[in-house]
């Protein structure tokens, strides 16, 4: 069984920074043997990436973890402490299929295992902290 391991982006309030996240989670994964969680997890990493880039100014992280026996969670820092936005419910994502923004945590409800937010603070800086989870097949 594979041993727990977890690794921390730094990444600046910049757009290029949701692509870095992407391609080196990507990396990170298939390194890992966790080739068939890449597609979701980059998915799932680009709207919590994106969401903490794009609605806040501040530095921003994404945390990779891996728990045996198959847990992988996602999450990002941000330095707003203000809670996210609550995700539509299932019934109610029609209406989001064509939308160029404002489906990020709906994605994650729809697509994760399981998700959710805590307040955070990193480095004297108050924030919050988004997460989700995948299991492995």
């Amino acid at each position: 069984m594979p041993e727990p391991w977890e690794y921390v982006l730094h990444i600046p309030n910049d757009p290029r920074a949701v692509t870095v996240s992407r391609r080196t989670l990507r990396l990170i994964l298939t390194m890992h043997g966790l080739i068939t969680l890449v597609d979701t997890a980059e998915l799932l990493a680009t709207e919590l990436v994106s969401n903490a880039v794009l609605h806040t100014k501040g530095p921003a992280a994404l945390r990779v973890r891996w728990s045996p026996p198959g847990t992988l969670r996602l999450g990002a820092w941000d330095a707003d402490p203000e809670p996210p936005e609550p995700p539509e419910p299932p019934t109610r994502l029609d209406h989001l299929t064509d939308a160029e923004n404002g489906r990020g945590l709906a994605l994650v409800r729809a697509c994760a295992d399981v998700w959710g937010w805590q307040p955070l603070s990193r480095n004297g800086n108050r924030g919050k902290y988004v997460w989700c989870e995948l299991a492995a097949a």
